[in-house]
């Protein structure tokens, strides 16, 4: 909250952040990271990689190509993000490393976050800046859309509608919800170091009322948020694993 928005910041910043917000979590006794920010995933997944070799640490990027590409019946997919997602060329590259017939066409979309962070979800200015968000995308004549960050999937039946029925949306949440599930099942070690019940932490860098409100809509219910510290310079060291299964 300090430090977004992410997606305006150079791939250095996002790359020093994503470690800094590594280390917090690792001190905090995460088992296993997800780089949910799609700006993050994007610049940052490989350095962090390099850093915790021996953590598993899964990005929204890849499980979100895999997905498109099973749902597109013409071979042409869209993704809409923030600049830094959008000019990093990620999902280009990844869908070509699969499939070098596919298309992709993405457009940063940098209305959209500070829109759903102010709660003007049903606002006609929002769906009309959705509208205008599409419009490269529609001329394309993509028939599958990966909604490339964390922010979009609470616009997703307003995206939806300006998109039209024959688009398939791809919510990247879901998609790595489900690879985080299956990796787990392939490493019971690790899946036993969980903890369980429902209990959830939620860090912030900086506590702030727009947050709050962010959170009750993507949690559906009030949470409450702790300030975090992340300018931490070691790291405790977590089990090894194996790397094959992500």
């Amino acid at each position: 909250t300090a430090r977004t928005p992410y997606g305006t910041k150079s791939p250095e910043t996002i790359i020093a952040y994503a470690i800094q917000d590594t280390e917090f979590l690792l001190e905090h006794g995460a088992r296993l990271i997800v780089v949910a920010c799609h700006s993050a995933s994007s610049v940052a997944t490989e350095s962090l990689r390099q850093r915790f070799p021996e953590v598993p640490i899964f990005e929204v990027v890849t499980p979100s190509v895999k997905k498109a590409l099973q749902v597109t019946r013409k071979k042409i997919i869209g993704v809409i993000g923030t600049r830094a997602t959008i000019s990093s060329g990620i999902y280009q590259r990844k869908v070509a490393e699969l499939d070098k017939e596919v298309k992709v066409y993405g457009n940063a979309c940098p209305l959209l976050v500070p829109l759903v962070e102010e709660g003007w979800i049903k606002k006609p200015e929002t769906r009309r800046i959705v509208k205008k968000c599409l419009i490269p995308l529609k001329m394309r004549g993509i028939d599958t859309l990966v909604l490339g960050c964390t922010h979009y999937p609470v616009l997703k039946p307003i995206i939806q509608a300006k998109a039209g029925k024959r688009v398939t949306l791809v919510d990247p949440a879901e998609e790595v919800a489900e690879q985080v599930a299956d990796f787990l099942k392939k490493e019971p070690a690790i899946l036993a170091q969980l903890t369980r019940g429902e209990e959830h932490k939620i860090y912030v860098s900086d506590l702030t009322e727009s947050f709050e409100r962010i959170a009750r809509l993507f949690m559906g219910q009030k949470v409450k948020l702790l300030k975090a510290d992340c300018e931490i310079s070691h790291v405790i060291k977590p089990t090894p694993f194996k790397a094959s299964h992500i």
